[in-house]
């Protein structure tokens, strides 16, 4: 065997082997364009062998090896072990992954059996359910946390609940499941429902525990955010076996009270479940990761340095997030599901609403020359929404805003028309209908536009409207015999909501975040329903309504989750601001 006194450039080869990884020492030289690696003995060596030649390595790689992993076993790497060392700064050495190393958590879903069953379960999977399961038990073993970011409508609640009933908690570790207030009821009613067998406590309201002891008496223990943020001390005095975070996008604020408070519990295993894991920024993805696997991603600061909110960044950072975060879509998975019918409805002011939209715009500039742009928008909303609607700010900060009747501007206006017309025609074939609209009395306008139809239910259910009240108007809506429409903000009523009564949904507003738009169509077209949903985006043209519009569809265009909205946020304000309808009659 030759002896090559020529030293060959060092590289640290991540590989893979069911879900086990190891760390392999290598040296790579390029010949005639053609890169040539070859494997040392052990990473003690500081040589390889390529054929029959010996070739030498750095001579003091061994201890760059070993002082880079540091505590690590080189055969027995966990996930995190390889996400930080593919961090290692280049000049240090190479670390390079072998492909298979970062398999999407979806593909490998996708290679599990679809018969897969669970003794106990009240419920038979979806093919894509069962394999949903099998990847979290499997996935929750070996990393401690994953991400379940399944598309509304595919069953995030029953896939949790079979995973809980396969690998069951005890009095003493048990199961917590956090969600918001309105969640609380249904989760109670799924598990005893799918899983009868699990022993379940509520802890809210007058009745909770005082002392941590009082929250080892069931198997689940059910919460709310802001429950568990006052009671902090007992939450934190139990090492839960799971730590379930239903609609998880409530956490993806770092710094707020509820996320500090849930990372600060001790847990087994964690499980941030979203249905929208990135919505403005990659911050929101670390959050939810870094809650998952504590540290995969690196500190806040180091993150922020190494993944910049940029589409490139959040490509490159979806290879680290995609393995662990399990995002299946109802087109891709539930070909079972009915038809969903989308049309989008563009509609024109007309010349006297094009003249007050252009004053509109140019009043609220003059009157903010600082936050003008921003206060603009949200004003501009307003208007499309109803010219009789008046708030003081943002459109996010007016839900309540305000009907204020104008003599010389009628009720009826192109958007008004046409939502009645669509409802009327619903009506008359006796199906129902819900509407979307950011401003609460958007739906007192549409009823009174509505006054001519025929009898049908109407309800709605928006932030002023108790928790307690919205189940019950869903169930009087679902369960009336005849028409109905039910007029929701999105905000309060976009997520959770189970509504297959109705077969039409009308987003009478359109939304900056694409994401609060899914979801709400998901509560009408998901499992369970047994007609197809036709869906209606009304919007008009040459206005802040068509950039929202053009938003969501770069955003679904796309097709990765990963990239932030806010990459484009200083162009869509810019174009927002740009309409001027009517600047020929101002």
């Amino acid at each position: 065997m030759d002896v090559s006194d020529r030293v060959v450039s060092p590289v640290l080869i991540i590989g893979r082997s069911g879900r086990a990884f190891s760390a392999a020492l290598g040296g790579r030289r390029i010949v005639r364009d053609r890169v040539i690696t070859s494997l040392a003995p052990s990473i003690s060596h500081n040589w390889v062998v390529e054929g029959q030649t010996v070739r030498p390595l750095p001579s003091d790689i061994g201890k760059v090896v070993h002082r880079l992993l540091g505590a690590r076993n080189p055969d027995e790497l966990s996930f995190a072990d390889v996400v930080a060392l593919l961090a290692t700064p280049l000049e240090l050495i190479p670390v390079e992954a072998d492909e298979g190393v970062f398999v999407p958590a979806r593909t490998e879903a996708e290679l599990l059996p679809d018969d897969f069953s669970i003794p106990g379960l009240n419920a038979t999977l979806f093919p894509y359910q069962a394999r949903g399961v099998q990847w979290m038990l499997d996935i929750g073993r070996h990393t401690g946390g994953f991400i379940l970011a399944d598309e509304m409508g595919l069953g995030k609640t029953i896939q949790i609940i079979a995973v809980l009933l396969a690998e069951q908690p005890t009095p003493d570790a048990p199961a917590l499941i956090v969600c918001p207030t309105s969640l609380i009821a249904n989760w109670k009613q799924e598990i005893l429902r799918f899983a009868p067998e699990l022993s379940v406590l509520v802890h809210r309201g007058p009745y909770r525990t005082g002392v941590s002891s009082g929250l080892r008496k069931a198997q689940i223990v059910i919460t709310t955010y802001d429950t568990l943020v006052s009671d902090i001390a007992i939450f934190a005095s139990v090492c839960w076996s799971w730590l379930i975070c239903d609609e998880a996008q409530a956490l993806k604020n770092p710094d707020s009270q509820r996320r500090r408070a849930i990372a600060s519990i001790p847990r087994k295993r964690s499980v941030p479940m979203t249905g929208t894991p990135v919505e403005t920024s990659l911050l929101d993805l670390w959050s939810l990761v870094d809650l998952a696997i504590p540290r995969l991603l690196g500190s806040r600061e180091d993150f922020k340095a190494r993944f910049p909110d940029d589409e490139e960044s959040a490509r490159g950072l979806a290879q680290f997030t995609n393995p662990i975060v399990l995002r299946r879509r109802v087109a891709d998975v539930a070909g079972d599901l009915p038809e969903r019918i989308d049309i989008d409805v563009p509609l024109e002011l007309g010349p006297e609403l094009s003249r007050q939209y252009a004053q509109v715009l140019a009043d609220t500039l003059e009157r903010y020359p600082v936050a003008g742009a921003l206060v603009a928008t949200g004003q501009l909303q307003l208007f499309c929404a109803h010219p009789w609607l008046q708030g003081g700010g943002p459109a996010d900060d007016d839900d309540d805003a305000q009907i204020e009747r104008r003599p010389a501007v009628p009720l009826m206006t192109p958007k008004l028309e046409r939502t009645v017309a669509i409802l009327s025609e619903a009506f008359q074939s006796g199906q129902k209908v819900l509407v979307f609209a950011i401003f609460n009395r958007c739906g007192e306008l549409v009823r009174e536009a509505a006054r001519g139809l025929p009898d049908a239910y109407w309800g709605a259910i928006n932030g002023s409207t108790p928790q307690e009240e919205r189940q019950k108007i869903v169930d009087e809506f679902s369960a009336f015999d005849g028409p109905g429409c039910l007029v929701l903000n999105p905000k309060a009523a976009g997520a959770g909501l189970n509504i297959t009564a109705a077969t039409i949904v009308i987003h009478y507003t359109q939304a900056w975040n694409p994401a609060l738009e899914a979801q709400a169509s998901a509560r009408a077209h998901r499992r369970g329903q047994t007609e197809p949903v036709r869906i209606y985006r009304l919007f008009y043209e040459d206005t802040v309504e068509r950039v929202m519009i053009d938003r969501s569809e770069w955003r679904r265009d796309l097709g990765n989750d990963a990239v932030p909205i806010s990459t484009r946020e200083v162009a869509d304000l810019k174009r927002a601001l740009s309409f001027n309808p009517g600047a020929e009659n101002v």
